[in-house]
């Protein structure tokens, strides 16, 4: 039985407003408009970044304790809601049932972290007295909002990556202006109507859908202090081009690889990279893409994958049994579908799926696959992942780096030494040990090098990008 309603406002200044209903929302399996949202038009965006303006005095002001309870109150109501932000999720994007139940976990712990968080905005006293000259004088320094931020979140996770950016700006005292993903509003607009429970200051907070093309006006504007942006590489750095002098954190694609080495324990890799290469259908920028496992354990890792992946369950994203969902839309499995015939026709071997049926798309594993092909160049952003066989682990290391992203890397490995070499040598902001690159928690610093971003989030490293140090020096006669 259905618990979304078929019709959601915007929500401007803390205020629910409806003054349309132009932007269709579709159900990603069948295809059919499940409900409709009203949609901003540049004169509410406008009216959106001004009333942040006016809240940043009253925001900056609020106690330690106020922006708690407000984060509080928000892991209250999400938890009583979580059957229903769940099946929205479920909906809107296509996700699996028991993916969608885990997503609302992130989104009530990313909460809950920066509750706990929101009281330790901690500074520093500071001995000036270096050299004779600065004898007698004291520094003290402390972190203060930067004011008001702008947040575009993406669609494949639109509950947790959107509380990444709302979050710690609550936990810091910044109002902001979010404009979720088109194809998938309703997780932020929902959070919208639980934050427009509590006291806010007015112009705290707008939860504005837009199309695409209303980005540049929460790029452009300098009434904004702050851009965070998660989505493609190639929109990501042309807002950032755009952005003029505010700082802006980029959360953007990535190839992610991970190493099989000689001594992993196999059946436990098998589970990880499964899930790592296909959950919610390989749309997330730190899906597995490519998968290098060492000669020795190759042919029987590759034919342990492969049984495995055939056993996946696709489908209605409903049932509790399916694993792989539609991709977003079908235009984006037509896309991955052609990248797999690219790699094809250029050698490589198909050793499973590769059948598209609408937005729906086999899991699918190759090998042998050109690194001169999209699919070895570029984010597939799909349920699709290939297999490299290497003789050496420092050469492993190098085809890792081979690639314009640098989000996140795992490497199953028993060895101490290999495990720093690879913290040492791999290119990218994070590497996981004996799990998939995949693997995030919520209040760790996550973000990326190279095309894949500047900036980290996770709860306390949000914090820092959303305030500025302000030093006070006292000199003591």
């Amino acid at each position: 039985m259905s618990m979304l309603k078929d019709v959601y406002p915007l929500y401007l200044n803390n205020e629910a407003q409806q003054p349309n209903t132009d932007l269709e929302v579709t159900d990603k399996f069948t295809g059919k408009v499940a409900f409709r949202c009203a949609q901003a038009d540049a004169k509410t965006i406008d009216a959106g970044i001004q009333g942040a303006v006016e809240a940043a005095e009253p925001m900056r002001k609020l106690a330690a304790y106020e922006r708690q309870a407000v984060l509080q109150h928000c892991v209250s109501r999400f938890k009583e809601r979580f059957d229903e932000l769940a099946y929205a999720l479920c909906v809107e994007a296509g996700k699996p049932i028991k993916d969608s139940e885990g997503e609302v976990t992130r989104l009530i712990d990313t909460f809950r972290i920066a509750a706990e968080e929101s009281v330790r905005m901690t500074g520093e006293v500071q001995p000036l007295d270096i050299s004779p000259r600065a004898k007698g004088y004291q520094g003290i320094w402390k972190r203060v909002p930067i004011g008001p931020c702008s947040f575009i979140s993406p669609f494949n996770f639109p509950l947790n990556l959107a509380a990444h950016k709302i979050a710690p700006a609550i936990a810091v005292g910044c109002p902001f202006v979010m404009k979720p993903a088109s194809r998938t509003p309703l997780g932020a607009l929902i959070m919208g109507e639980v934050l427009a429970e509590t006291d806010l200051p007015k112009g705290a907070f707008s939860i504005l859908p837009a199309h695409r093309e209303g980005a540049d006006l929460f790029t452009e504007d300098d009434r904004l202090k702050l851009l965070s942006f998660t989505g493609s590489p190639g929109v990501g750095w042309d807002l950032k081009a755009k952005a003029g002098k505010k700082k802006v954190v980029l959360e953007l694609g990535g190839n992610a690889a991970v190493i099989v080495d000689r001594d992993a324990n196999l059946a436990d890799a098998l589970e990880r990279v499964i899930f790592g290469a296909f959950y919610q259908s390989g749309q997330s920028c730190i899906g597995v893409q490519r998968i290098l496992i060492h000669a020795d354990v190759y042919d029987e890792f590759r034919d342990m994958l492969v049984a495995k992946t055939k056993t996946l369950v696709a489908g209605d994203p409903h049932d509790r049994a399916t694993f792989i969902g539609p991709m977003i839309s079908e235009g984006e499995a037509k896309r991955l579908d052609g990248w797999i015939r690219e790699a094809v026709a250029k050698g490589a071997t198909l050793l499973c799926g590769g059948k598209r049926d609408g937005a729906m798309l086999e899991a699918t594993l190759l090998e042998g696959v050109d690194r001169n092909t999209k699919l070895n160049i570029e984010e597939a952003f799909g349920p699709v992942a290939f297999l490299i066989r290497f003789d050496d682990f420092n050469n492993a290391l190098d085809i890792v780096n081979d690639s314009k992203f640098g989000l996140q890397a795992g490497v199953f490995t028993r060895d101490l030494f290999k495990m720093f070499d690879a913290w040492d040598t791999l290119d990218v902001g994070g590497i996981v040990i004996n799990d998939v690159p995949s693997y995030r928690v919520d209040n760790m610093p996550y973000g990326g090098v190279k095309d894949s971003g500047l900036g980290r989030e996770g709860i306390r490293f949000a914090m820092e990008d959303m305030t500025e140090i302000r030093n006070l020096v006292i000199r003591r006669t």
